[in-house]
C-alpha cells in the first residue's frame, strides 16, 4: 500500500505541477465564463433581421393575398384588407407585392432572380393558389439558409393563410389577428418521486454537459496515461522500477494518479463555472444588458457521489485499457494506430448521448446504462434528468465495477512484458499469449 501511495503521489504531484495544466486549468474558467455571458450578451443586443422585409411577392393568386401577406411580413395586421402596411408595422423594408399573370411568372422569377444577384432585394416569394390553401410556398434568395428568416417567413404565411379562412368563414376582418395572435409563454418542470425537479430543459442541458464533460475527460486523460507509460517504456524507466515494485501496484497507481488530476481539474471547472452562472446576471447588468433567469437542477448528496463513482470507474476501466496501448507499442504513431478500438467505443457511447437525453427511460439507455464501455457516460446522464431504478444503478456499478477489474487485470498482465518488449509491435495472438503467460 505505501508503494501505490508513493505511484499515486508521484504521478499527481508530477502532473499538477507542470505549467500545461495550470494553463488549463485557468483557461477553463476563462472559457466557460465566455460561453455562459459572451452569447446571453450578444443575444440580448441584438436586433431581429430585416432580410425578409426586403422580399419581392409574386402574387399569382389575383386575390390581393400578396398584399396581405406583406402586411403581415412588415408587422402589420393580418386582418386587414389588403393595403399598405399601417404604422403598427415594423421598422425596416416593407416586401414589394408585383402581381403576376400565371402566364407571365417565369418571366417575372427571372426579373426578380436578377434583381436579388445585383442586392436590389433580398429574395422573392412565389403565392399561388396552393399557398392560399395552405399546401405550398416557393421562396428564392440570399436567407434560404437562415433558419430564423425562414421561420419567421413559414410563419407569416401561416398567419395570411388563417386570416383569409377565417374571413371567408364571415369572421370579422379587425377581430382575426386578435383571434390568431397567442403569446403564450410554455414551460416545463420535472417532477421525480422526491419532488420538484427544477426546469426540464435546465436539466437536459446540464445532462448533456456532464456527459461532454466526461467524454472529454477520459479522451484526454486517457491518452496522457498512454503516453506516460509509452515515454517510460522509451526512457528505459520501467526496467528500474519494475524491480522494485510489481506490475499491477505500477499500474494501478499510475492509473489512480491520473485520476486524481483528472478530478481535480473538474472541480476546479465545475466550481468556477457555477460562479460564472451566479455573477452572469450582475455582469450583464454592468454591461447594460438583461440575463435571461437561469437555474441549475436539483443534485441530491446521493447522486453526486454516484456521478463521482462513474466517473472513477469509468476512468479505471478507459485508462487501464490506454495503459494497455501504451505497453504494447514503441512508438507514438503506433500508439495512434493502436488506441483505434478504444477510441470507437468512447466515440459511438457519444454518438448515442443526444438519442439518451431526449428517451432517457427507454430500452436503448437502459441497455447502455449496463455495458461497461457506455455507462460510464450514458448513467450519469440519466441520473441528471431523470429517477432511474435502484436495481439499474446497482445492476450497473457492478457490471463497471468487474469490467473495471477485469481491465486492470488484463492490462496489468500486457503491462509487465510489453515495457520491456523492444522493436516489432506484437499481434493480438502474442497479446494473448501475454495476458495468458504464467506469473
Amino acid at each position: 500500500m505505501a508503494k501505490l501511495w508513493a505511484i499515486i503521489k508521484r504521478e499527481y504531484l508530477e502532473r499538477v505541477r507542470s505549467k500545461w495544466f495550470l494553463i488549463g486549468t485557468f483557461l477553463g474558467p476563462v472559457f466557460f465564463g465566455a460561453i455562459i455571458i459572451v452569447p446571453a450578451y450578444i443575444a440580448s443586443k441584438s436586433k431581429a433581421g430585416t432580410e425578409v422585409n426586403d422580399t419581392v411577392i409574386l402574387d399569382v393568386t389575383q386575390t390581393g393575398f400578396g398584399s396581405r401577406l406583406a402586411n403581415v411580413i412588415a408587422g402589420g395586421p393580418a386582418g386587414l384588407p389588403p393595403s399598405a402596411p399601417t404604422a403598427a408595422a415594423a421598422s425596416g423594408p416593407v416586401p414589394t407585392v408585383r402581381i403576376v399573370p400565371p402566364s407571365a411568372l417565369a418571366a417575372a422569377e427571372s426579373t426578380a432572380t436578377h434583381e436579388v444577384m445585383r442586392h436590389v432585394h433580398s429574395g422573392y416569394v412565389v403565392v399561388d393558389d396552393q399557398t392560399v390553401a395552405g399546401e405550398a410556398v416557393r421562396y428564392a434568395g440570399r436567407s434560404a439558409t437562415s433558419i430564423p428568416d425562414m421561420e419567421r417567413l413559414r410563419s407569416a404565411v401561416r398567419e395570411a393563410v388563417l386570416s383569409t379562412r377565417l374571413e371567408k368563414a364571415g369572421i370579422n376582418a379587425s377581430q382575426t389577428r386578435d383571434i390568431t395572435f397567442i403569446p403564450l409563454n410554455y414551460s416545463a418542470e420535472r417532477i421525480t418521486e422526491k419532488g420538484r425537479g427544477g426546469s426540464g430543459i435546465a436539466s437536459v442541458m446540464f445532462g448533456f454537459a456532464i456527459g461532454f464533460l466526461l467524454y472529454m475527460t477520459i479522451i484526454l486523460y486517457g491518452q496522457t496515461v498512454m503516453s506516460g507509460v509509452l515515454e517510460e517504456k522509451t526512457n528505459r524507466v520501467a526496467e528500474v522500477v519494475m524491480s522494485s515494485v510489481p506490475t499491477n501496484t505500477l499500474l494501478s497507481g499510475k492509473v489512480l494518479g491520473v485520476a486524481a488530476v483528472a478530478l481535480t481539474q473538474q472541480i476546479l471547472w465545475v466550481l468556477t463555472t457555477l460562479l460564472m452562472i451566479k455573477l452572469r446576471a450582475p455582469i450583464m447588468a454592468k454591461l447594460g444588458a438583461a440575463a435571461t433567469p437561469f437555474a441549475l437542477p436539483s443534485i441530491s448528496p446521493a447522486a453526486g457521489i454516484l456521478l463521482f463513482v462513474f466517473f472513477l470507474l469509468g476512468f479505471v476501466f478507459y485508462a487501464s485499457l490506454y495503459a494497455a496501448v501504451g505497453s504494447s507499442v514503441n512508438s507514438e504513431q503506433e500508439a495512434k494506430q493502436a488506441m483505434t478500438p478504444v477510441l470507437l467505443f468512447i466515440i459511438t457511447t457519444a454518438v448515442f448521448i443526444q438519442p439518451v437525453l431526449l428517451n432517457p427511460t427507454g430500452g436503448m439507455a437502459q441497455l447502455l446504462s449496463l455495458l461497461p464501455f457506455s455507462s460510464p457516460i450514458i448513467m450519469p446522464i440519466r441520473l441528471t434528468v431523470t429517477a432511474v431504478p435502484a436495481w439499474e444503478l446497482a445492476a450497473s456499478v457492478v457490471i463497471l465495477g468487474l469490467s473495471c477489474l477485469g481491465a486492470m487485470w488484463i492490462a496489468s498482465r500486457i503491462y509487465r512484458i510489453g515495457l520491456l518488449m523492444y522493436g516489432k509491435k506484437p499481434s493480438f495472438r502474442e497479446l494473448g499469449r501475454w495476458i495468458t503467460y504464467p506469473g
